[in-house]
């Protein structure tokens, strides 16, 4: 799967997976920046039901889904998308991917990554099928020289040497390009942030109030 039907530039759609445990400005901020520069139709925000490459999250699922809810309600061009909370089991990407290729047939779709989690992409299930169905768009600061690749596992440099392209192959084929961007990121974690909360230090203009709010009402992290 290479170009749409008709070769044209499309509207992307953005894919951002997480245990959202909780969600915070680190999570949001960056996906704007990478919605806007590739003009992408949304950025659909997928909780995880169970990661399979970490912990067991910290709090249920049906929370961190009100939390994502919450989180994104006042930005139009994210989504809320639920799929792996429904589905069961681990929350595998590239089951994801192919659910969402068959939704979207005639869009790309863009896997979008830290930096961190490209460099252990090479542990996911099924890793190499992730371009069959999406591009990939790795973010990391704009004063982060990732372009210097000798301290990349050997597999990912090859993976992303062999496919990497620029920002405009990315509106117009549907999937298998990988893109570097710099963006704004955060040093914001979800693991400071539950260790603030236990320790009954402030969280404000860490993550949106709402999911503040929600936090205390539910007295989560504590």
């Amino acid at each position: 799967m290479a170009a749409p039907d008709n070769s044209s530039t499309l509207m992307p759609i953005g894919i951002y997976g997480g245990t959202f445990d909780p969600i915070h400005y680190g999570h949001l901020r960056p996906n704007l920046e990478l919605c806007e520069r590739f003009n992408m139709r949304e950025v659909r925000f997928i909780p995880a039901l169970l990661p399979p490459h970490r912990d067991r999250p910290a709090t249920s699922a049906r929370l961190r889904q009100q939390m994502v809810a919450l989180a994104i309600a006042s930005e139009p061009l994210f989504v809320l998308d639920k799929r792996e909370l429904q589905r069961g089991g681990p929350s595998y990407m590239v089951d994801t991917l192919k659910s969402l290729r068959l939704d979207f047939p005639q869009q790309p779709l863009c896997l979008l990554l830290g930096m961190d989690a490209f460099m252990g992409i090479n542990q996911w299930y099924h890793w190499q099928e992730l371009l069959d169905y999406a591009h990939i768009i790795v973010s990391q600061r704009p004063d982060t020289d990732f372009e210097h690749q000798q301290n990349w596992p050997e597999e990912v440099r090859q993976f992303y040497q062999s496919n990497k392209a620029d920002t405009g192959a990315i509106n117009a084929l549907l999937c298998g390009k990988i893109s570097l961007q710099a963006v704004t990121q955060l040093a914001i974690s979800a693991t400071d942030i539950r260790n603030r909360l236990k320790n009954n230090q402030s969280v404000r203009y860490l993550m949106p109030d709402s999911v503040i709010n929600l936090i205390k009402y539910e007295k989560l992290y504590i």
